[in-house]
């Protein structure tokens, strides 16, 4: 389990031995059950996660009731540089939906890694960068698409999240109630767009 961090970098950018020793020997992995929360609300934050294995869930909560913002699963970092460049507390909350295992950085420990190979830095923006780019497509995606083309969109783009997430979860995710949630997938069905 532990080389899919190493694997992940080294698509990224090609790594030698050396490198790809110091990134598997300065991993901090760290396992937790589902309903273990990475964040809470309200709280500092100053790590940031890689999802190896399991599934995340990041959620608001408004007039007390969830609102699924994301799901992060395997291969998939989990960043909020609000948290560790202006210490300010979580808006949000970090919720495993099954068993899961991540591996933990920070900035601090980042910074080390640099001093020792500054094309490491390169690569950490390049991460960031494209994590941030996907977040704005979803931000987008949930302004401008439909319920049932974003519900779509999902089911294309990241199947396996239906066999991992409650339908409920999906619903809040897509922005609809559970009930809305089974006439869009009827209608997807019927019209034959579903895999």
């Amino acid at each position: 389990m532990d080389n899919k961090f190493v694997n992940y970098f080294s698509k990224i950018s090609a790594l030698t031995e050396v490198e790809s020793n110091a990134i598997a020997d300065n991993m901090c992995v760290k396992t937790f059950k589902k309903g273990d929360f990475l964040l809470k609300e309200g709280q500092l934050s100053v790590d940031t996660f890689f999802v190896m294995e399991g599934c995340v869930r990041e959620y608001i909560l408004i007039d007390g009731e969830e609102k699924t913002t994301n799901f992060f699963t395997e291969e998939q970092w989990v960043i909020s540089l609000n948290n560790f460049s202006f210490q300010t507390p979580s808006e949000t909350n970090l919720i495993c939906v099954e068993d899961t295992t991540v591996s933990l950085g920070n900035e601090e420990q980042a910074q080390k890694m640099f001093k020792v190979f500054p094309r490491f830095e390169t690569i950490a923006r390049a991460i960031v960068e494209s994590d941030f780019t996907e977040q704005k497509k979803q931000l987008t995606s949930y302004l401008t698409d439909s319920p049932e083309k974003r519900y779509s969109k999902l089911l294309k783009s990241r199947p396996a999240i239906f066999q991992q997430v409650p339908q409920y979860q999906i619903a809040s995710y897509i922005g609809v109630k559970p009930e809305s949630l089974s006439r869009i997938r009827k209608r997807i069905v019927l019209n034959g767009d579903g895999l």
